[in-house]
């Protein structure tokens, strides 16, 4: 009997230059790289193509974000993917009316561009203030059939949330990819959140009984505070740690913190399906009873008339 199989690769790199045909340079090389590895959904860390212009709050870099429709950073990573027979998400920073969007477009093995996933959870924090700049998303959760399976995505602070990789797999996603951008903490030079950040993704992993690939950026980079002065703003360390785990939560593969990467694994989906169903944690679920999940505060989502909690 023949098995579906995907080779999934995770790009770990460094997207610091202004210059960002530097970046997108270095994203092409790298995807290239996976591909002639045997990838077949190669996966770069969120906004890949530009430097992590969030670390503090400047109206200049909303001036970097360009519409989906006829976006020709996206038409040329598409085109990489059509001639690389590869499944290739695509960050970029979206410009649609007046919002702005953290968003992914994912291009099909046939360079085909399938649509557009808009980041549903925005934080917002010290050397991570996402809300100045993005909306949060509107498209809702989306998976993505393409030749090689069906892939759903969620971006950085999506994966925290397992609401997110729980959606993902309700739709009936095969791998669940996370772009990630995340470092250090201003706050506190000494604090680690990689342990965290990858146990996070595993129990998802293990939880949905789905692959997860989870790329992250590398490299010391400053922003420009309020000003046009990179000594006035704050520097972000990203710690790179990308990984892939199996359909278990165990890490299969794995980078370090400062070292440019390709990880590559490849994972039989149709044994994963069959082992996932054995387990009938998805018979076995009963959304009637998760009602606080549509809640704020865990409780009734109304009030009486009267003003009494209903």
């Amino acid at each position: 009997m023949t098995h579906r199989t995907l080779t999934v690769a995770s790009i770990q790199m460094a997207s610091g230059s202004w210059n960002l045909e530097d970046n997108m340079a270095r994203a092409e090389r790298l995807i290239r790289q996976a591909a002639g590895q045997g990838a077949q959904l190669v996966l770069c860390p969120e906004l890949f193509m530009m430097p992590y212009f969030c670390l503090d709050q400047n109206a200049r870099h909303l001036e970097l974000a360009e519409p989906f429709a006829g976006n020709a950073r996206i038409a040329r990573f598409a085109a990489l993917a059509g001639e690389l027979g590869i499944v290739l998400p695509i960050g970029f920073f979206e410009r649609a009316g007046n919002a702005a969007y953290n968003s992914v477009a994912v291009a099909d093995a046939d360079g085909a561009v399938l649509g557009v996933y808009r980041k549903t959870h925005i934080p917002d924090g010290p050397g991570y203030t996402e809300k100045f700049y993005f909306t949060p998303g509107d498209t809702g959760f989306r998976v993505w059939d393409t030749r090689f399976g069906r892939i759903g995505i969620g971006i950085c602070w999506d994966q925290w949330y397992p609401e997110t990789a729980r959606a993902l797999a309700l739709m009936g996603a095969e791998v669940l990819c996370f772009p990630t951008i995340i470092g250090s903490e201003p706050f506190d030079a000494a604090y680690d959140s990689s342990g965290h950040w990858q146990r996070t993704m595993q129990g998802h992993a293990a939880a949905n009984m789905l692959p997860v690939v989870a790329a992250n950026r590398i490299g010391a980079e400053t922003g420009f505070g309020n000003g046009n002065d990179r000594q006035q703003g704050l520097t972000g360390v990203f710690y790179g740690s990308s990984f892939i785990a199996d359909h278990t939560g165990a890490k299969v593969t794995e980078a370090g913190r400062t070292e440019e990467t390709i990880l590559l694994h490849t994972f039989d989906l149709d044994a994963i399906r069959a082992d996932r169903q054995s387990w009938g944690f998805f018979r076995d679920r009963r959304p009637e009873m998760y009602r606080a999940l549509l809640t704020s505060d865990g409780q009734a989502s109304c009030y009486r008339k009267t003003g009494e909690l209903a």
